[in-house]
């Protein structure tokens, strides 16, 4: 049984960590309603800086090019990576698997300075050689995501391989069916969630990054997060407030409908689940 005492404490520091991480953004959203030119100061409510926004042909472009580099990323990343958790997980023992398995791991563990570092020399180093890339841009900071981002998708897709074992795929082919039939018909179907997931986590860690993009990029091809850093680094201005609050008003729209879509399916196998048990029971 909890302490009361014990639970007061753990309820007080779940209420100052909801606190530390919400009530920052709260803020956010509420300036960049302010008519004040100077972020601290509140001038009144205005929606000028949202008009300034949607104006700046800059941020658009920006957008625009975080989300197409973010999109191709992620596909890319979760076939990828999924080629290599099909590989580390039901492929079982071959040669070279320690090394295979430390190579798709190693973005992981490793500092993005030295991963954007790195593929920065190893443009330069194919400029000089094969002549591409002609500029660094959208190829470049792609290239790079994808490096990075498949990592993630197959550790996703190797949990999931454990968790749901080989008695499926071991029960169609004791019937006759042949391995491609298999890995499409049985083990992609099974794996679709963790695919799903691993796409998410690529788009989102794309439209994310800073560090890795500012490497491999050059003029004229900003990112969102490389804009909105260095407009922040000559101080606060309120449309980066309005930008900033758009973004976090979709993403809570997003989580919001991908929940409801969870609660339905939920809902959904219960009542299947529930008709099954009622009409065995008859």
């Amino acid at each position: 049984m909890v302490k009361r005492g014990s639970s007061t404490f753990l309820l007080s520091m779940l209420c100052f960590g909801m606190a530390f991480l919400y009530v920052p953004m709260f803020l956010l959203i509420v300036y960049s309603f302010n008519n004040s030119k100077i972020v601290p100061v509140w001038g009144g409510f205005s929606t000028r800086w949202y008009k300034v926004l949607f104006e700046s042909e800059e941020v658009w472009n920006a957008l625009a090019l975080s989300v197409k580099i973010a999109l191709v990323n992620a596909s890319f990343a979760t076939l990828l990576g999924t080629l290599a958790g099909l590989a580390l997980v039901r492929f079982g023992s071959f040669r070279g698997r320690t090394l295979f398995g430390g190579m798709v791991s190693a973005p992981l563990v490793m500092p993005e300075v030295i991963t954007g570092l790195s593929l920065l020399m190893l443009f330069i180093t194919l400029k000089e050689f094969v002549g591409w890339p002609d500029k660094r841009g959208f190829a470049t900071i792609t290239i790079a995501h994808i490096t990075f981002s498949m990592a993630y998708v197959a550790v996703i897709i190797q949990s999931r391989l454990t968790g749901m074992g080989t008695t499926l795929e071991e029960a169609a082919q004791d019937l006759g069916a042949r391995p491609l039939r298999v890995l499409v018909d049985i083990t992609l179907p099974l794996l679709a969630p963790g695919m799903l997931a691993g796409w998410l986590l690529a788009f989102t860690l794309s439209l994310d990054d800073l560090v890795i993009a500012s490497f491999v990029t050059g003029p004229g091809s900003n990112t969102l997060p490389m804009l909105i850093y260095s407009r922040v680094r000559l101080g606060l201005r309120p449309d980066i407030n309005a930008l900033a609050t758009i973004i976090i008003v979709t993403v809570m729209f997003a989580v919001a409908i991908a929940g409801w879509i969870m609660m339905r399916q939920q809902k959904q196998k219960e009542r299947e689940m529930q008709l099954a048990t009622t009409g065995d029971a008859q």
